[in-house]
């Protein structure tokens, strides 16, 4: 059984959140379909692309990162690719690049790296139905017997 930290609950956990906890060090690929909180060790590298990922404060994440959401309340060393919102709480820190949406630094934590802001994809309009036939017209001809209208 997960024990969730008493700040888990400002911090917006649903029902399916996976924890790694203080002392558990994780070396490797994680890949995730659900949100996952890190309070321990991760090194290597982390894909959750329709998912959430908090570094809890004892967390300490040295990985490349490609996550939906993103809130840092620990250390993060390493790039990240976010597809809405990173959120860099005050006691953070977060050496790397970030590619992202939107992001949110608050005063006090600490940010080393570049930040490129990229445009939300925008899914493309259905398209309205052609009125026109998709068959190409073909002129009308005349044989002999047979009267053109």
């Amino acid at each position: 059984m997960s024990t969730m930290p008493a700040r888990g609950a400002d911090i917006g956990f649903g029902d399916r959140t996976a924890t790694i906890g203080k002392s558990v060090v994780v070396k490797g690929q994680l890949f995730s379909r659900e949100d996952l909180y890190i309070d321990g060790e991760v090194e290597g590298s982390i894909e959750m692309q329709e998912s959430k990922l908090t570094v809890g404060p004892n967390g300490r994440v040295q990985a490349g990162i490609k996550a939906r959401e993103i809130v840092a309340l620990g250390t993060i060393h390493g790039n990240v690719e976010v597809g809405d919102k990173i959120d860099i709480r005050k006691d953070a820190k977060l050496v790397g690049d970030i590619r992202t949406v939107r992001i949110v630094i608050e005063d006090g934590a600490y940010f080393k790296g570049s930040i490129d802001i990229a445009k939300p994809e925008v899914k493309p309009a259905a398209r309205p139905a052609q009125i026109a036939s998709a068959q190409p017209a073909q002129p009308a001809t005349a044989t002999a017997g047979e009267t053109k209208r």
